[in-house]
């Protein structure tokens, strides 16, 4: 699991289109908001990526890229694209290996049943690769409007 000023480890995923996506192909001006989530279209995960597309612009005019991972497949990721008018990227971890080493991935509870799977959580990562802030086990609702704020200058 890494940490706040920690380098964030080399990646190469797949995005919806079937591209392999590298943290240098995906970065803004000053870094990469990466956030991970358990599943397409399902009513969390839908508000979370409705929230970052709606705040998208002010993202950017921050300097910082948006994408979305999960282990759902290309194929998935372009429905939930589509429907949801989704401009970022969406990427596809399939095995959960990078996932697992920036500990967004394991033994989570929910409604008091332990499994394991994605954790929701974000990592603000800026453009020289280092984890500026990381936020674990988040809830979706307002979740974006507050690393934005960060972001911003106006809180955590």
């Amino acid at each position: 699991m890494i940490g706040t000023g920690d380098r964030l480890p080399a990646f190469s995923l797949p995005d919806q289109d079937g591209r392999e996506r590298t943290f240098a192909t995906l970065s803004g001006p000053k870094g990469l908001v990466l956030y991970f989530y358990p599943k397409d279209d399902t009513p969390g995960c839908t508000l979370e990526a409705t929230d970052f597309q709606r705040l998208l612009p002010r993202f950017r005019a921050a300097g910082y890229e948006v994408a979305g991972v999960s282990r759902d497949g290309a194929a998935s990721h372009g429905r939930f694209r589509e429907k949801h008018g989704l401009a970022f990227p969406l990427l596809t971890d399939a095995d959960a290996s990078f996932s697992s080493v920036v500990g967004a991935f394991g033994e989570k509870v929910l409604y008091g049943r332990k499994s394991v799977g994605m954790i929701r959580s974000t990592l603000v990562v800026d453009r020289d690769g280092t984890v500026r802030k990381i936020y674990p086990k988040v809830s979706a609702k307002g979740h974006a409007e507050a690393v934005l704020r960060f972001l911003e200058g106006g809180g955590s």
